[in-house]
């Protein structure tokens, strides 16, 4: 005869069962005639910027074009157990067997230009490169440009606005991915699951600790899940892999689009950052690192 669950076990079960519920991603996919072309992914604790909906669905859509939105929720309630490497991991499942071609990650607190997606479609249809990035700053006053030529050595300033930069490494608040590379991570990824739901870390937030053997120092890795991803593909040899052997070739495997202006904001406050830009900066005449150093003339005089 089975036992009945006692209060404390099925208090457990309901648990896990809204828990699994509040995992699984929401795909608003078109009409059944849509093809499976773009996808757009959103890792989300749910709260949003009425800032941001307004970006987000007041976007020019370019003619004939389709697409799809998938929001993954991130559970505010366990953020170490479910990070945004593993909602990254959830979309790239849905992104992979759905059989879509595109995936654009487009984050919460990022808002771009109204003409992005047109930009966007662009790229897609000439196929320049498979990663292409939107240029946006730090939360932060002074703001860095999150553009990144070499790994560990801060951000890249030498390009004037409007300027097309390769670079090494990129975030993900508004990026542009081929899903051949996302299939050729995939094959080599272990599988591990979230909240009920088998993955693979396609993405993974770097955190190791170990001892040189050679000089015994202890060493530790952190950082993000974005730029860790960035330098898996040059690495790991990913862009020959799916299919793109002249972009393995390059030195900056990744097109930094800095027409694509994404403003960067508080979650809280709703404050949009850069604060304040430079009218050189602006005006195209002056690269970001010349204007960080007209502004700090300009404060000494």
């Amino acid at each position: 005869m089975k036992k009945k669950p006692t209060k404390s076990q099925d208090r457990r079960i309901k648990e896990s069962k809204k828990a699994e519920a509040f995992s699984k991603p929401i795909l608003d996919r078109g009409p059944a005639t849509a093809n499976k072309r773009f996808l757009i992914g959103t890792p989300t604790i749910g709260n949003v910027r009425m800032e941001w909906v307004n970006g987000r669905y007041g976007s020019i859509i370019p003619t004939n074009f389709s697409l799809a939105d998938v929001q993954q929720f991130m559970s505010p309630y366990l953020p170490i157990e479910y990070s945004i490497a593993d909602a990254e991991n959830l979309i790239a499942k849905m992104a992979i067997e759905q059989g879509f071609e595109w995936l654009l990650f487009w984050e919460d607190d990022n808002i771009p230009p109204n003409d992005a997606l047109i930009r966007l479609n662009e790229y897609m249809i000439t196929k320049t490169a498979p990663v292409i990035a939107g240029m946006y700053f730090t939360k932060s006053i002074p703001p860095e440009p999150m553009v990144y030529k070499e790994f560990g050595s801060g951000y890249f300033g030498d390009w004037k606005l409007g300027e097309k930069v390769w670079v090494k490494g990129c975030p993900f608040g508004f990026t542009l991915i081929h899903v051949s590379l996302l299939k050729a991570l995939w094959d080599e990824s272990p599988e591990y699951i979230v909240n009920g739901q088998t993955t693979r870390r396609v993405f993974n937030i770097p955190n190791k600790s170990h001892i040189d053997p050679e000089t015994g120092a202890w060493q530790t890795e952190t950082g993000t899940s974005d730029l860790a991803w960035c330098k898996r593909l040059v690495e790991d040899r990913i862009f020959e892999k799916a299919g793109w052997p002249e972009i393995q070739k390059k030195e900056y495997p990744i097109l930094c689009d800095t027409s694509i202006f994404v403003k960067h904001i508080d979650r809280v406050s709703g404050v949009q950052y850069p604060t304040a830009i430079p009218a050189g900066f602006m005006s195209g005449k002056l690269t970001w690192s010349e204007s960080v150093r007209k502004m700090r003339t300009d404060e000494g005089k």
